[in-house]
């Protein structure tokens, strides 16, 4: 183990969903943290007031204020990104730069001061390939480049190649983390993110809407339950050269989630099938199945995921309702 406590953390993207939940871990812990992010879609009220943090409002396209805040800091998380399906098709432009430009800058920065970064990219990585549990060297298969979706998926494969070629060339302690359909507290529905929307339409009284047939299934790991993923490679030698997928295996098809979000919440909303042409635009693609092998997570550390979806929707339904009772 090298990251002892007393540490100070760089997260950048660092007031949303995963990093604030990250920040918490880690100050819960004894570490500092600084939190890098222009809030876009973070949010300060992500963030729990701590002697041991301290945020900064800025971007990771803000080359001079990467580096200081890099030098200042010991470890390096790199989480800001454009994220969420809506965003990324309705916005690919700023997507691509900020994904790709972004990363760039933050890791050179890394490089320059030596730092241990761990930098965190998607499932999306893989793209169509539906061929069961996908192992971190499973092939990807990606549609067009023309489509907004795999244009996202590619920029964050060029964000692993820089970490991988800046750690096999120039020794950079690095970490790549592929996330797989995290949720939880504190995630934003304005993205196009699942369980966000369906629960908060379900305790509104509106019809769930389910993009396609509903049959394509996915797996949705706790939030928490990430981060103490996040945690254990963090602070483990071996982690650094290698990817690691963090998510759970048990699939749920998004017709039988918006199902199951219903009666949890006790609703009588209907589930509305909406065609991907009208949820998102014409050509746009999905795919049938998502479904990590976290082999490799397992094997390093012992990691294994504590909480059910039962436990995140139930969790997510009463943010929901503590929501609305505020309005």
């Amino acid at each position: 183990m090298t990251t002892s406590p007393r540490s100070t953390y760089l997260i950048t993207g660092g007031s949303g969903f995963v990093g604030s939940h990250l920040s918490d871990a880690l100050l819960a812990r004894g570490d500092s943290v600084v939190v890098l992010d222009n809030l876009s879609t973070g949010r300060l009220a992500n963030l729990t007031p701590h002697p041991n943090l301290r945020f900064v409002q800025g971007s990771v396209l803000d080359e001079l204020m990467v580096d200081e805040l890099v030098h200042q800091c010991d470890v390096v998380v790199h989480l800001a990104a454009a994220v969420g399906v809506k965003l990324i098709v309705e916005q690919p432009l700023r997507s691509f730069t900020t994904n790709i430009r972004g990363s760039e800058i933050v890791i050179e920065a890394a490089h320059r001061y030596r730092r241990k970064i761990l930098v965190t990219s998607t499932s999306e990585i893989y793209g169509k390939n539906s061929s069961g549990a996908l192992a971190e060297s499973a092939d990807r298969i990606l549609g067009s480049p023309t489509v907004a979706r795999w244009a996202y998926s590619t920029a964050k494969a060029v964000d692993e190649i820089l970490a991988n070629t800046y750690h096999k060339e120039r020794g950079l302690p690095a970490i790549i983390v592929r996330l797989f359909n995290t949720v939880g507290p504190r995630q934003s529905p304005a993205y196009g993110m699942v369980i966000p929307r369906l629960v908060r339409q379900a305790v509104s009284g509106v019809p769930l809407t389910v993009y396609g047939d509903g049959t394509q299934t996915r797996c949705f790991a706790h939030v928490e339950d990430v981060v103490r993923a996040l945690l254990l490679l963090l602070d483990h030698d071996d982690a650094v050269g290698n990817t690691y997928n963090i998510g759970v295996g048990d699939e749920v098809s998004i017709l039988e989630l918006a199902k199951l979000i219903s009666e949890l919440a006790g609703s009588t909303s209907r589930v509305d099938l909406i065609p991907y042409a009208e949820a998102y635009e014409r050509g746009f693609e999905d795919m049938t199945r998502r479904v990590p092998d976290t082999t490799r997570l397992r094997a390093l550390t012992g990691w294994a995921p504590v909480r059910t979806l039962d436990d995140i929707l139930r969790a997510i339904i009463d943010e929901a309702r503590a929501e609305a009772s505020q309005r």
